[in-house]
Parts: C-alpha cells; sequence; structure tokens
C-alpha cells in the first residue's frame, strides 16, 4: 500500500468553509528534475485565498498555496543530489500546478526551492516566498533610491512591510499609507518617516504637504486601480509607479499630467519573472535574510485541520503572515 500523507484540498471553487477539506493522498514521487520537500510551514498568501475563491477550476483537485519551508527528503536523478537534507524555502509551489504547499509533502522543480540560511526559522522561510520577492523586485525596478521619496500603499502588508524596509536601507524616505493606527505602528517599525491614514486624510493633500508640493519620486503600487487616476499628482517630474497588485481589473490613468510629467508605469506579476532576475531575486532575498538585516512580519500560526480559519484571516486583512503548520 502506498504511504499517505495529510493535505488539504479543494475540488470546485468558493467560500473556504464551504471548499476546504483535509484528507490523505500518496505522497508524491519527485519527478526528474524534482525535490521532495517534508514541510513544515506553509505560507498563506492573498494570491491564495482570491485562486480559491475565484471561479472556473483548471485542475480536478487542488492542494492550495505557493510557499512554504521544510526539508529536502528525496530528489530526482536531474535534480542536485547534495540538496538531500537541506533546510529549504519555497515559492511557486501552487502557481501552474495542481499540488502547492498545504500538505505534509510536497514535489516540485528544484529551481523553486532555495536553501534556508542558518539559524533562519522555518517560520521565517514560509513567509518570505512570495512577499518578499515581490518586495525585492518591486524596490530593484525603482532604480537607484538613495536621497528619493518613495510612497508606499499598504505598508503595513507582508509586500509593503519589506518593501518599506528595503527602500529605507537603499537610502529612500519613505511615506506609508495605512488605515488605522494600529497599522501605522507597523509602517513605522518599518522605517517609515511619515504615515498617511487613507482613511481619515486625503492621500494626494498629505503627499504634498510633505514633499513641499513635489511629489514622490517612486511609488511601490499595492491597488493600481485606487490611486493610479492621481498618479499625476502623486508624482515629481520624472517619476515612476511600480505595480504589483490592483483591487479593480480596470484602470484610469491622466494622459496629459503623466506625459508632461514624464511619469514611468512598470506593472509586474512575481510568479512571471524572468529566470535569471528570480535567480538574483531569491540569491538577494537569501543575502539579506542570513545577515538579518530584515524584519519579519509577525506571524500567525494556524494547524492543517484549522486551515478554513487561516483563510478566513487572511481574507479579514490579516495584520500578520498566517503560516499553516504541518504535522511532522
Amino acid at each position: 500500500m502506498a504511504a499517505v500523507m495529510k493535505a488539504a484540498v479543494y475540488s470546485r471553487k468558493g467560500p473556504a468553509d464551504q471548499v476546504l477539506s483535509v484528507v490523505e493522498r500518496p505522497i508524491p514521487t519527485p519527478a526528474r528534475d524534482e525535490v521532495r520537500v517534508k514541510v513544515a510551514f506553509s505560507g498563506v498568501n492573498p494570491s491564495d485565498v482570491k485562486t480559491r475563491a475565484r471561479p472556473g477550476m483548471e485542475f480536478d483537485e487542488v492542494i492550495p498555496h505557493s510557499d512554504g519551508a521544510g526539508i529536502v527528503e528525496a530528489v530526482g536523478p536531474d535534480a542536485p543530489q547534495d540538496l538531500v537534507g537541506r533546510r529549504v524555502w519555497i515559492f511557486n509551489g501552487q502557481w501552474e500546478r495542481a499540488h502547492g504547499t498545504a500538505a505534509q509533502h510536497i514535489a516540485l522543480p528544484a529551481r523553486q526551492v532555495v536553501p534556508l540560511p542558518d539559524g533562519v526559522a522555518f517560520e521565517t522561510g514560509a513567509s518570505i516566498g512570495i512577499p518578499l520577492m515581490t518586495a525585492y523586485h518591486a524596490v530593484e525596478s525603482c532604480d537607484t533610491l538613495a536621497g528619493r521619496t518613495v510612497l508606499v500603499p499598504g505598508a503595513a502588508g507582508a509586500v509593503g512591510f519589506y518593501a518599506a524596509q528595503l527602500a529605507r536601507l537603499g537610502g529612500a524616505r519613505v511615506i506609508a499609507v495605512v488605515s488605522s493606527e494600529a497599522k501605522a505602528e507597523i509602517a513605522r517599525a518599518a522605517g517609515a518617516e511619515s504615515v498617511i491614514d487613507y482613511r481619515r486624510e486625503d492621500v494626494v493633500e498629505r503627499v504634498k504637504e510633505l514633499t513641499g508640493g513635489r511629489g514622490v519620486d517612486r511609488i511601490i503600487e499595492v491597488d493600481a486601480s485606487r490611486y493610479a487616476p492621481r498618479y499625476g499628482e502623486l508624482l515629481a517630474f520624472g517619476g515612476k509607479a511600480v505595480c504589483y497588485g490592483s483591487n479593480g481589473a480596470e484602470l484610469t490613468l491622466p494622459w496629459r499630467p503623466l506625459i508632461v510629467g514624464f511619469v514611468s508605469l512598470y506593472f509586474f506579476i512575481v510568479y512571471r519573472l524572468p529566470a535569471e532576475v528570480m535567480r538574483q531575486t531569491t540569491q538577494g532575498i537569501n543575502r539579506l535574510v542570513a545577515r538579518g538585516d530584515l524584519a519579519h512580519p509577525e506571524v500567525a500560526v494556524y494547524d492543517l485541520d484549522d486551515l478554513v480559519a487561516a483563510h478566513q484571516r487572511v481574507e479579514q486583512g490579516a495584520n500578520a503572515k498566517v503560516l499553516v503548520r504541518l504535522p511532522q
């Protein structure tokens, strides 16, 4: 009889409490270029819960989540043999694949695991995939930041929290946009010099006040649909908006302010970074993490049997990185 593992699955889309279940499935065998990881923690991202809720199944059954951390326990014949026994963090686990990290074991291409630096906890490893990779590439795409002012909407979220830190490390002055005083404290801890509460203040007016009417040099954007109509007011001459997210499917842009302001727009999705950029990103992240240069978001840990609550916590806008602990 084949060995089995516990895994969270859904076979139809919908609310977490209606479609998610924990079942037993065969432990996967790594293909030629794959490794099998015994998962310690699985990271839950907003994209994971949006994928589960969005109509249309691409596979008959899905094990969710793209991020995670654990130990490599087996490798295929074409995968690096020295990975066996290594502690690793995982990215893109469920991207264009049916089987993600919400299981005791996952088999995936060796290029999608990264050795976890010594002394770094599995909880941290499971937290850094999509959020830190997104923040890292976003800040890299801002070009030189020394002496520049960067606006970070959603600075209390996982990506924004890292982006604010990375921008500050790059020599930028960071202005954060948040929705509460509790989130303002998180943003300040990440290095934001100024914080704007968009529920109480007009973001454009406050940016103008804080920059002497000039505007910001860069925006690292979590919700392009909200702020794109005002980029002409928010950005200084030669400014750039780096957009990794949007709550709306369409954007409205003010043509004249953008063209006379020589504004640049850059859009990306971290899952599709070119292979060389992905390699540079993961290597850069490992250097930062190994040196202890970054603070990491507070974690909220749920057991696998409480996966529904974990998804609901993310949907409610958790002020923490939500992780699922896999049975060992």
